[in-house]
Order: C-alpha cells, then structure tokens, then sequence
C-alpha cells in the first residue's frame, strides 16, 4: 500500500484524477483526510500502528496526550486533543506519521469564490519562497493562482502590538503582575488553556494576527474566501476553533504553497514586482522569538512614556522551554512581569513547515525587518487607516472592542498528566 504523501503527489502531479476510481494501491482514507481535512486532526497516521520498536515515541513526545492507544493496542490521535504542534511527527522513528494537507479544498474554494479571495501571509514569509522573490513578486504569484489579493498579517500584529501594549497598562500595576503571551502562538495559548489553566488570568484576552486579518476582511467583503498561509501546522487547528472559526476558510503552509506553485507551473521570480509596504517593523518581527516582546515593550514606552513600571520580559522557545518557563513563573524565581512563550525553537520561522531553517529564516525576517519604512505601530500610517475602517476612533478604543479582536477564553480543564511527568 503507498503512503499518504505519495497519493499527495500523485493528485499533484495529475497522475490520477478525482474523477476516476481509486487505484487500489492507495489508502481510501488517505484520500478523505486530502479531501475533507477538516474531520481529522492537523497531523495524521499514514498507516495503522500497534507494533513499535521506540516504546511509543510519538505518545511520551505529546504534552498534549493526544495520541491514545485503544483497547486493540492501536495508537491514534484524538482530533479534538491534538494542537498540531508537529512534534509526534519528527519523534516517530517509523515515520508513520504525517502533516495533513488543505490544498485540495483551500484551491477549490478559490475556484469557485463567489466574493474576492485573499491569501494571508504569515510574518515569517520572507524569504521562504527564495531570498530573490520580493513580496510584490509573491503577490503576483498568488494572483496568478487566482487569489484576488495577498494581505501581510504582520499589519495586523501590529494592530494587536497596541492592544497588548494597552492589556499590559492596564493589568500590571505593580510588582508581582505579569502578563502571559503570544497570542500569535496557539501552542503556547494551547498549552495554557489545557495544561495550566489556573495561569489563564494572566492571558489578555485578544485573537491571533492570523484570525484578526481574516476577521476583517470579511467585515469588508463578507463573502469573501480567507487562506492563511505559515510554517505552523497549529494555525490549522486555530482557524477550526468554535469561537474563532468565522475568520479563516483554510490554512495552507509554506510548503503546501511551495507544491502549489510547483504544480501550476508558477515561478515567482520570474513575475514583475508589484511593491507595497503596509507593515512596521515591530509586526513584521512577530516572526521570531523576542519579537512580540520587543514590540510590546517598545509600544509600552510609546502609549505610556511616564509609566513608573516597565515591561521586563522573558521569553521561551519550545515546549519544554515553555513549560520550564512557567514552572518559573509558579515558584516565583523570576523577575520579569511579560513573558512571551513560542512552541517552536527561534519562533514562527522554526516551525515544522517553514522551508528555510531558522536561522536562516531569523536571519531574512530581522533583514525585512529593518527595512520596514516604519519603526512602531503607532508611525504606521496603515494601522490607522484599519482601525478607522474599523470604526476605533482611538487607539484606547480597542480594549473597547468585543467582537473583531477580543477572544473569551472559555476554562478547559485539561489534563496535565504527561506535562506534570516531563517537568518532574
């Protein structure tokens, strides 16, 4: 039987239709979980495990306990418990385990978009595609797959660089507060929800760049079609959370895009420059770990320059950075009162999707960065275009707000067996 990424590459390469029968050499699930990838969870088995000659890697891997084995002695991840995060993926020695793929209905969808359809860029974009390939370039590439417009979702970190920068102003007051992001994370807003639900106070209640994006531009254009597209196989599982769920249609990433552009025979680089610049440098620096926390802080300074507490930040790559990082935070030896967590190593651009390795994606994304035409939120003249377009007549207005970009979030009561046993 051929594996889940060879009937992926098959369909890509045309090698066999949709319209015919399948091959029987092919899993007929694996076919569903590429046409319907919303009923399974953001990773998949390519084939059915019992056996295991690494004492079940992938389940002592997943703080998340998201991989359970039945009364039979099969192991398989329970979609409703599983982030995404990718870390079962590269803990499986046997490679039976796989990123599931939205290309299929994410292309469709555009196809058939009765309203313009816009692909969102994640933060981490540049240079993904090739150090060469300008982002008007991209932007054409996406247009010439038949995407309306490309949109950068760092425009909308900066947005939410304001409105945790005012979150911060208003919930630490004194010594001893503190406040708890990213909310561009959901494995990190994940592992708190589930793991360490009691720290959940501490989490400003506000939407991920990724979903304000979606959110808005289906304000403007409600029929529209949203694609996001990052390294993380997490924003997978965000866009499909109940409460969220309204702002992003599909989630593809950069290798996904990569393979789409290869099947349709797209080289960007080849494409005429279409130049814009609609991000600061604090948004486009959410892209890397220390970003948000820089961003923050510098905003802080900005909207408060006379506040007696500054922001003292520290941060955390990985899940087990993270959970020692709060492990810190509980016993009360730190010091600093913001503390920014990434579920990957370096942050968004180390994300099990990213093409480049991180420190070359750090690398080009604090390049990007600094070629910003604007430093802070505050100076960019876009962000107060959105927000007008918003109906936010301050920038004060947003801890107003309770729709576009506030996020409640419910108590989950997880279970923290595995996380309790890796931090002994």
């Amino acid at each position: 039987m051929k594996t889940f990424e060879e009937l992926y590459q098959a369909v890509l390469e045309q090698k066999i239709t949709l319209e015919e029968p399948l091959p029987a050499e092919y899993d007929p699930k694996h076919l569903d979980c590429l046409l319907h990838p919303e009923k399974y969870a953001p990773v998949i088995q390519d084939v059915e495990c019992k056996e295991c000659a690494y004492d079940r890697a992938c389940l002592q891997s997943c703080i998340f306990d998201a991989i359970e084995i039945g009364e039979d002695g099969k192991a398989s991840i329970n979609p409703s418990l599983c982030t995404g995060c990718g870390v079962c993926i590269d803990a499986c020695e046997e490679k039976h385990l796989n990123a599931g793929r939205d290309v299929l209905p994410a292309m469709k969808a555009v196809r058939e978009a009765k309203g313009p359809a816009y692909m969102m860029v994640a933060p981490a974009f540049f240079g993904q595609f090739g150090e060469e390939i300008s982002p008007g370039q991209l932007r054409k590439a996406f247009k010439a797959l038949g995407f309306t417009g490309m949109v950068e979702v760092a425009l909308f970190a900066d947005i939410l660089t304001l409105k945790e920068a005012l979150e911060f102003d208003r919930h630490v007051k004194k010594q001893g507060d503190y406040q708890l992001t990213s909310c561009c994370c959901p494995v990190w807003i994940a592992m708190i929800r589930k793991i360490y639900h009691e720290l959940m106070p501490h989490v400003p209640g506000a939407v991920s760049p990724m979903v304000a994006c979606g959110r808005m531009i289906k304000r403007i254009h409600p029929d529209a079609v949203t694609v996001f597209a990052g390294p993380c196989l997490a924003k997978k599982k965000e866009a499909k959370e109940p409460d969220i769920c309204d702002a992003v249609d599909h989630v593809l990433t950069f290798q996904e895009v990569m393979d789409i552009f290869r099947a349709a025979d797209i080289h960007p680089e080849e494409l005429e420059d279409s130049r814009k610049e609609h991000a600061s440098k604090a948004g486009r620096l959410y892209a890397r770990t220390g970003g948000v926390s820089r961003a923050i802080s510098e905003m802080v300074e900005q909207l408060r320059p006379d506040r007696s507490i500054a922001v003292q930040s520290e941060q955390a790559n990985g899940t087990k950075e993270c959970m020692a990082m709060i492990q810190r935070i509980k016993n009360k030896e730190t010091d600093a009162n913001f503390f920014e967590g990434m579920g990957c190593i370096g942050g968004c651009v180390g994300g099990p999707k990213a093409v480049l390795d991180k420190e070359e994606g750090t690398r080009l994304v604090d390049e990007y960065g600094q070629k910003a035409p604007f430093k802070t939120p505050l100076e960019n003249p876009y962000v107060r275009k959105v927000l007008e377009e918003l109906g936010f007549e301050t920038v004060d207005d947003l801890l107003k707000d309770d729709t576009l970009l506030t996020r409640y979030f419910e108590k989950q009561e997880g279970d923290t067996g595995t996380a309790a046993r890796q931090m002994q």
